[in-house]
């Protein structure tokens, strides 16, 4: 494990705090926020605050911010407030922006790690391994939050058409505030099983060393695998969990 230069889009989120502290140990580490009231969180965890506004910053401000760093983690979303549009402007436009802005970096590129959620997929493509549970789950999910499905699939759709540089997605389940148990269920998951905050960023900080990541979808819910474990299971297995 090398250290690496690492910015985190959406550095105040829930994740990406618990994340930063994880990595500030042996990486170097920014986060990027919106509201400079909030430096003194990133402070906090070891993190250097870099004030952009997803909506409001031009590309060409994230791609300075990206140039040098090896791996860009986007943790960002509008959280269900500001309606459709602002979940539009953030979780889709604000997504692309970063892809535009990684592949405007002279030279080497830095990785992606993208946080997206599981279930994530065109409605008309039902993975193979749900059961009746599965599919009940996911018609309520996709009634209840229609329009953050919608915008995170088609920021997704449009990241994994993209060759320009390295991206791994993250699909976690519904997160908690639970203590993290350091087990999960790592790819082909079922629905309806949360996921504590503290296990996300326990996986996102174990991809920043993986680059045999590159190009892989991964779901990550509750369950009995360790954590290191099925992360090595799956990335050696190597299909990715994005249908499409």
């Amino acid at each position: 494990m090398s250290s690496k230069k690492v910015t985190i889009v959406g550095g105040h989120g829930n994740v990406s705090l618990r994340l930063a502290k994880k990595l500030t140990g042996t990486n170097s580490v920014t986060s990027i926020i919106r509201d400079p009231a909030q430096e003194q969180d990133i402070k906090d965890v070891s993190a250097t605050p870099l004030i952009l506004s997803l909506e409001d910053s031009p590309v060409e401000d994230f791609t300075k911010a990206f140039t040098g760093q090896e791996v860009v983690y986007f943790s960002a979303g509008a959280g269900g407030k500001g309606g459709e549009e602002r979940t539009k402007k953030v979780d889709y436009e604000g997504a692309l922006k970063v892809f535009d802005a990684i592949e405007g970096v002279d030279g080497t590129k830095p990785r992606l790690i993208l946080v997206s959620a599981v279930d994530i997929r065109n409605p008309d493509k039902i993975p193979e391994h749900y059961n009746e549970e599965d599919k009940t789950v996911s018609e309520r999910i996709r009634k209840a939050i229609p329009a953050y499905m919608h915008w995170k699939y088609e920021a997704d759709k449009n990241l994994v058409a993209r060759t320009a540089f390295k991206w791994t997605i993250l699909r976690p389940g519904g997160l908690t505030n639970e203590p993290g148990k350091g087990v999960a269920s790592i790819g082909r998951t079922h629905l309806g099983k949360t996921i504590s905050r503290d296990d996300v960023a326990t996986v996102l900080a174990l991809l920043v060393d993986r680059e045999d990541a590159a190009g892989l979808a991964i779901d990550f819910v509750g369950g009995e695998t360790p954590i290191t474990e099925g992360l090595n299971a799956f990335i050696k297995k190597g299909v990715t969990d994005w249908l499409g």
